[in-house]
């Protein structure tokens, strides 16, 4: 009886409470499949926007809104409820709110206008931030030499929730309607809730602070670590990108250009899918300490992928490369800078989570703000522009802080991958010149 008490993790424990050598494959697993299906939620309106906007009687603008609200209220939610996982036991914090998001789809399945649905739409993304609890729990689990494999492996159920919800909504479209998508999830995150309680150890955070103190402490990280802050804006671009492209995605391929129903457009996202290879090797490089290397790679190559969606709008082959390209960029760009930020204050993973994904997901909102309001202005080729704009922008932030670290080798490199940028967009804007 003695020996069985003795395996029970203890609720006050902040060290791993799975094994001495990380979580068991099952539980990393569990997580993975978890994190995926709480950040789907906000996906799945995606390649639904033109049936939602024509059902509901919404524009094509306001109909965008559904991808911006969703991603503000997943903001809201990380300042207010992330913190929490430093505090409360994470487990029940974990079960309460996978529940609160089922009964949140279940009200958007049945919301009768626009206005409601974006209503059901935020509420989902405050409470879907459950993802972004896992995520550092998985950390806390793991030991520092596999800590970049166990947070690829469950970033790229991350990764697969995110692109795979479009492709699962635009099935179910065409069997039951929009609504379907989110009676299905609202189940699914039934099922989820019990799993989790059933399967995860029970873990307390080490902060002493209250809740205010926790919430003032978060944005305190942000001034006192300056490698969370530079992090967090070269997320904060990349993200901007990622949403820029698959909020205006839906609209090329439903347009006159393509002609796709849902599901068509819902099957795209499984080219996107490909994002989940470049978590598992971001991981395992920053575990091998090249997260320089990462970072400088996935710049240039988001950069170049917006000049290949360009061309995409009449060549289904070069934009299915650039969603690829785009994809493993943003992805290998995030997992490098969870590694590091991960690596500061291990007492505070849930704040310091909290600091970039707040900035992460604001990125993300504004680029899918601006992207409805440039597709109604400019058509396809301004949302390309930009894309490579705040792609520009991330070389130059990441360029601001390597002066800051007085790295001037990595400077030189990231000039050197920014003109090359530039000079492949140059001669892509050149081709399209001569060939009109």
């Amino acid at each position: 009886m003695a020996s069985s008490a003795a395996q029970q993790p203890s609720l006050h424990n902040a060290a791993r409470p799975d094994t001495r050598d990380g979580p068991r494959r099952g539980t990393v697993l569990l997580l993975a499949v978890a994190v995926g299906l709480c950040v789907a939620s906000n996906y799945y309106a995606q390649p639904l926007l033109g049936t939602i906007a024509g059902d509901l009687g919404m524009s094509s603008a306001s109909a965008s809104l559904i991808v911006t609200v969703a991603q503000v209220g997943y903001a809201l939610g990380l300042v207010f409820l992330l913190p929490l996982g430093d505090l409360l036991e994470r487990r029940r914090l974990v079960c309460g709110l996978t529940l609160a998001t089922s009964i949140s789809l279940a009200l958007t399945a049945i919301a009768p206008s626009g206005a409601l649905l974006l209503a059901g739409a935020v509420l989902t993304g405050l409470l879907s931030v459950t993802a972004q609890i896992l995520v550092p729990f998985a950390a806390d689990l793991a030991s520092p030499h596999q800590r970049g494999r166990i947070i690829g492996t469950v970033m790229t159920g991350l990764v697969l929730g995110m692109l795979l919800a479009r492709t699962a909504s635009g099935a179910l479209a065409i069997v039951g309607g929009w609504r379907t998508i989110y009676v299905v999830a609202a189940l699914a995150m039934l099922a989820l809730t019990a799993a989790l309680h059933r399967a995860l150890p029970q873990f307390r955070g080490t902060a002493a602070s209250s809740y205010p103190g926790l919430v003032r402490s978060t944005a305190r990280l942000l001034v006192d670590e300056p490698v969370l802050r530079a992090r967090a804006a070269i997320g904060m671009l990349a993200f901007a990108c990622f949403s820029v492209l698959w909020t205006s995605l839906a609209f090329l391929l439903s347009g006159p250009g393509y002609g796709w129903s849902d599901g068509e457009i819902g099957l795209i996202g499984l080219f996107g899918a490909a994002g989940a290879i470049a978590a598992q090797l971001a991981g395992r490089l920053a575990d091998r300490g090249l997260t320089t290397h990462t970072t400088l790679v996935g710049a240039v190559v988001l950069l170049a992928s917006w000049g290949l969606l360009l061309l995409g709008a009449h060549s289904l082959v070069l934009l299915i490369a650039g969603i690829v390209l785009l994809d493993l960029a943003h992805q290998g760009v995030h997992i490098t800078n969870q590694s590091l930020i991960y690596a500061l204050r291990p007492d505070a993973r849930g704040r310091i989570t909290s600091a970039y994904m707040t900035c992460y997901f604001a990125g993300g909102a504004i680029g899918s703000a601006l992207a409805g309001v440039v597709h109604a202005r400019a058509g396809w080729a301004g949302v390309c522009a930009l894309g490579a704009v705040l792609a520009v922008a991330l070389c130059l932030v990441w360029a601001a802080s390597s002066v800051q670290r007085a790295r001037m080798r990595e400077l030189r490199s990231v000039a050197s991958a920014a003109f090359m940028g530039a000079g492949l967009l140059a001669l892509i804007a050149v081709v399209l010149r001569l060939a009109a």
